[in-house]
């Protein structure tokens, strides 16, 4: 490292990092404050460009995987909600009588008895990547005010 870190970049930086808890309190701020704080000094602060770069990276990636671990779960919730596809449901009963049609989709195919399975399997996820984002979160923001550079893991680098 030929040039120090001043005390500004190093602050500038965990300030980025730590902006990922807004969004308890702002929606989506976890994106929009490290992006408004990163375009403003990327240019003026190699650190800082560095730092913002990885902290909206590892926040696209757990989004993109919390959105994944939602959508493996669909199918479990289309087998065990057959009801839902039953024409009385919607009082469509009489659509059958007139196109002769018989549409039913049978649940016993389905290996799992229970709704818990899915909820369970992606709560469970979605906790795991909380908390792994708010772990992450923290030692990112400890480490770069000490003036290392830090790099998530589990990142997918959408931002070069």
């Amino acid at each position: 490292m030929a040039t120090t870190i001043t005390k500004h970049e190093r602050n500038l930086s965990a300030i980025i990092h730590a902006s990922m808890f807004s969004k308890y309190f702002i929606p989506f701020g976890n994106f929009i404050l490290p992006l408004i704080l990163w375009t403003a000094n990327k240019k003026q602060h190699e650190f800082v460009d560095y730092n913002g770069k990885q902290s909206l990276n590892f926040q696209i990636s757990m989004l993109l995987y919390s959105i994944v671990a939602g959508l493996i779960t669909i199918p479990f919730f289309i087998g065990f909600w057959p009801d839902l596809f039953d024409w009385n449901f919607f009082g469509f009963h009489g659509l059958s009588d007139l196109n002769n049609l018989n549409f039913h989709i049978d649940s016993d195919d389905f290996r799992f008895g229970r709704l818990i399975w899915p909820l369970g399997i992606s709560g469970f996820l979605q906790v795991v990547l909380g908390i792994v984002n708010i772990v992450f979160t923290i030692l990112a923001t400890i480490r770069t005010n000490e003036g290392e550079y830090f790099k998530y893991p589990f990142t997918i680098k959408f931002i070069k």
